[in-house]
């Protein structure tokens, strides 16, 4: 766990909305219809889907997404010609130990 790298890619507010809003997937996006045929990638969310929501150009929003899929915060898989992210949930488990534990008193 790249701790730098996690607080970078968190240190932009759009970044960190993404990762707010792929926190309830259901609740913040449209059914992702392709994901009927991958039942291990569950939550994930379509970049296109991720971009209509951040209102971004579909350069800004892969160079965003790139970035906290390298941090540990997203995971992607491709499923035909499109790439679905979800949340890294043990990578933000791990931060949020490691800053409960070394950060509080």
């Amino acid at each position: 766990m790249d701790k730098v790298k996690i607080f970078k890619a968190l240190g932009n507010k759009t970044r960190l909305n993404i990762l707010l809003l792929l926190k309830n997937p259901k609740e913040n996006f449209e059914t992702q219809i392709h994901l009927s045929i991958m039942d291990d990638f569950q939550e994930g969310v379509c970049v296109g889907s991720i971009r209509k929501k951040a209102e971004l150009s579909q350069s800004t929003i892969s160079g965003f997404l790139s970035i906290l899929e390298e941090a540990g915060l997203l995971e992607a898989r491709n499923i035909g010609q499109y790439t679905y992210f979800r949340r890294n949930e043990k990578t933000i488990k791990e931060i949020a130990e490691w800053m409960k534990l070394e950060l509080l008193k």
